[in-house]
């Protein structure tokens, strides 16, 4: 019986949608924030950027764990399909923003509808615990990260295209609409295609309800142990620190001096970050043809990043950027390979819950680490704006201690294993 579960169509649609939704909504904050002075001009972008990523971080938390256990007890699409739905609404709310011409405040509604439907954790934990229940274990890192490449590549076509596609109007259209617009459809075609036409595979089902009769259970006693899993969870945390602060504080860097971007500049700089989840899926193949280690794999990502990152803090040109960006090629490596490692930890009957736990502690280290780096972003402004990204590339080092333990630990339990069976 087939393995395939046909979530790849949804994945690639879902995030053009997603990339068109944010060149959009980078530009039209951009615009809505206009001030001569580009100090307070950044001051502005950066504001509304923590209050609106805060918001979409913290009202996610409840739901999505709702949404966890109802896919853990069977109902694998509901994890999905109700996140799909906050995503139409609120995408909704943008172009109803840009063709109305209300205030930008306005726009803090959209991290309200999309969290209370469970947000990108409870979507994006059920995609990979549907890819997770549907793979063997040999195969899961792979999996994985092949999703995380249709992924890529949507946000790399998406991304090209947004900032043409926003430069787009005419006297009867406003700038960004046909874009926002694009965005919207492209979420309710996904909404139509999870209710309709996701197939769960029966294999994978009849397995959960065996290991559901076997034992309720969390941890899978026959793989490692809690530690392990803590390890994981404080590694995954830090690195998400590090790429989330860098990233955020990135989209208001590259729309002030010296980089100065406009829409298309900004669609190309969203491609090359989607093209790292190419790059990050090769790495992966190759690694593992290598016999590498997950955690192995997961070390080489975070130098990758580490190393990436911090040139970013000199960056003054977009040549420059282009080649900081680059460094980066394995830096979406560890993410889906963490999750891979989490998820031979756990029974399938958890991977739901598994998942979106790790995204919700995401969220909640975010809530505290997205000011700050908004205050020292902008108190360093005069001085050295790129800062943060050498902070940015200190969390992604303090990332790697705990990686590098489960390392170890997973090392010697296999050698213990090893001469166990001689």
């Amino acid at each position: 019986m087939s393995h395939r579960t046909y979530i790849a169509p949804l994945v690639f649609c879902a995030q053009v949608a997603s990339s068109f939704f944010d060149t959009a909504l980078q530009m039209v904050v951009k615009q809505r924030c206009a001030d001569p002075d580009p100090d307070s001009e950044q001051k502005a972008i950066t504001n509304f950027n923590m209050t609106f990523n805060m918001i979409l971080k913290f009202m996610p938390i409840v739901p999505a764990i709702l949404l966890a256990r109802a896919g853990d007890k069977g109902y694998r699409k509901v994890p999905i399909v109700v996140p799909l739905v906050g995503y139409f609404l609120s995408r909704g709310l943008l172009l109803l923003d840009i063709v109305l011409e209300w205030p930008l405040q306005v726009l803090y509604a959209v991290p309200v509808i999309h969290g209370l439907c469970g947000g990108f954790a409870s979507y994006w934990a059920g995609v990979m615990a549907l890819v997770s229940v549907s793979s063997g274990e040999e195969e899961r890192s792979v999996r994985i990260m092949r999703t995380e490449l249709v992924y890529g590549i949507a946000g790399f076509v998406g991304s090209l295209a947004s900032g043409h596609l926003f430069n787009l109007y005419t006297v009867d259209l406003r700038q960004g609409s046909i874009l926002s617009s694009l965005s919207v459809l492209l979420y309710f075609l996904c909404l139509l295609y999870a209710v309709f036409f996701l197939r769960i595979d029966l294999f994978s089902m009849l397995g959960e309800r065996q290991e559901r009769q076997e034992s309720t259970g969390i941890i899978n006693h026959v793989a490692l142990d809690k530690m392990n899993i803590a390890l994981l969870f404080v590694s995954g945390i830090l690195y998400d620190i590090a790429v989330a602060g860098g990233m955020e504080m990135l989209a208001a860097y590259v729309l002030k001096d010296p980089l100065n971007w406009g829409a298309t500049e900004v669609g190309y700089g969203n491609a090359a970050g989607s093209l790292l989840f190419i790059t990050s899926f090769l790495g992966v193949k190759m690694f593992t043809r290598c016999s590498l280690r997950d955690e192995s794999m997961v070390m080489i990502g975070m130098v990758s990043f580490a190393t990436g990152i911090y040139f970013m803090g000199f960056v003054t040109t977009t040549p420059m950027y282009f080649l900081a960006r680059s460094i980066t090629l394995f830096a979406l490596i560890p993410m889906p390979t963490i999750r891979s490692l989490l998820s031979k930890q756990v029974r399938g009957t958890s991977y739901g819950i598994t998942f979106v736990m790790l995204q919700l502690s995401f969220k909640l280290a975010s809530l505290v680490t997205t000011p700050i780096y908004t205050q020292i972003y902008q108190a360093t402004l005069d001085t050295f704006p790129g800062f943060v990204f050498i902070l940015s590339s200190i969390f992604t080092v303090l990332s790697m201690i705990p990686i590098s333990i489960v390392g170890c630990r997973s090392a010697r339990h296999d050698g213990y294993e090893r001469i166990q069976g001689n």
